[in-house]
C-alpha cells in the first residue's frame, strides 16, 4: 500500500512538473532575429535591441508574454520558424513567393532601400546600377533577399555570400570583393565604423520588411497584424526608427 501512494505521489509531483514548464513555456514569446543588422537588430552591450526588437516587444506585450531573443545566423532564424523553435522571426526579412511557400508572413511594416556601399579608395563600381554591377566580385549577406536579387538580375564575376555584414566590410577594405549590396540603414551604420567606406549615390532597388512565422500559424498571424497597423496608426514604428538611427 505505502508503494503504490508513494508511486501516486510521484506521478503527482510529475505531472505538476510537466504542467510548470508547459506553463513557463507558454509564458513566454520567442524570437528570432540575427544581431548584426543596425538600426534593426544590433547588440548594445549583452542585449539584442533595434527596431524589430521594438515591435517584437510590442508583440509580446499585446500578448501578455515575455519576450524571449535569440540572436543566430539569418539563414537559421527562418529555419527555426519552419520547424517551431522560434515562434516568429524579426531580422529585416523580406517576402518573396519562395520563403511563402514554406512560412507565412505578416503585413510588410517598413520600406527598405537596398543600395551600394565601396571602398572609397579602390572604388571599382561607378554606380548604383544593374550595368555597373556586372563582371564585379559582389558582397552580400547569405540568404538575404540582396542575395537572390543579385543571382537573378546581375551578372557578377563572384557572388560572395557572409553570415555578418562585418565580414563583408573587411574584405572589401582588403580589395577581396569590389562591392557590397545592402539595406540603406545597416550600410549607413556599416560605414559610419569603417572608415573608407562610402554609399554610393541613388538605390539598387527597394524592399519591404514583414514578420515570419510558421507556416499556418494563422492565430499569431492576426495577432502580430494587429499590433502592426496599431503601431503604424500611432506613428510608434517612425519613433523606434529615430530612436535607432538618430533620424
Amino acid at each position: 500500500m505505502k508503494r503504490k501512494i508513494v508511486g501516486l505521489v510521484v506521478l503527482s509531483m510529475t505531472v505538476v512538473s510537466v504542467f510548470a514548464g508547459c506553463s513557463k513555456k507558454d509564458d513566454k514569446l520567442i524570437v528570432g532575429t540575427e544581431a548584426g543588422f543596425a538600426p534593426y537588430e544590433y547588440m548594445e552591450g549583452n542585449d539584442v535591441v533595434g527596431i524589430d526588437m521594438d515591435i517584437a516587444q510590442a508583440i509580446a506585450d499585446e500578448m501578455g508574454k515575455e519576450l524571449e531573443i535569440k540572436n543566430m545566423d539569418f539563414e537559421g532564424a527562418l529555419l527555426a520558424v519552419q520547424n517551431g523553435t522560434v515562434d516568429f522571426v524579426a531580422a529585416g526579412v523580406s517576402v518573396d513567393e519562395e520563403r511563402q511557400k514554406v512560412m507565412d508572413f505578416s503585413d510588410d511594416y517598413v520600406n527598405s532601400t537596398e543600395v551600394v556601399v565601396v571602398n572609397s579608395a579602390n572604388q571599382a563600381v561607378a554606380a548604383a546600377s544593374d550595368e555597373d554591377l556586372a563582371g564585379k566580385i559582389i558582397g552580400v549577406q547569405q540568404g538575404n533577399i540582396a542575395d537572390f536579387y543579385v543571382e537573378e538580375n546581375i551578372e557578377a564575376k563572384e557572388i560572395k555570400r557572409y553570415t555578418k555584414f562585418a565580414q563583408a566590410a573587411e574584405d572589401l577594405k582588403n580589395g577581396k570583393i569590389d562591392c557590397i549590396v545592402m539595406d540603406q540603414f545597416p550600410a549607413e551604420e556599416l560605414v559610419a565604423g569603417n572608415e573608407g567606406l562610402a554609399i554610393l549615390d541613388g538605390e539598387l532597388f527597394t524592399d519591404k520588411y514583414a514578420i515570419a512565422v510558421k507556416k499556418g500559424n494563422t492565430e499569431l498571424l492576426e495577432t502580430i497584424n494587429g499590433v502592426i497597423q496599431k503601431l503604424k496608426d500611432e506613428g510608434k514604428i517612425e519613433e523606434f526608427t529615430a530612436n535607432h538611427t538618430g533620424k
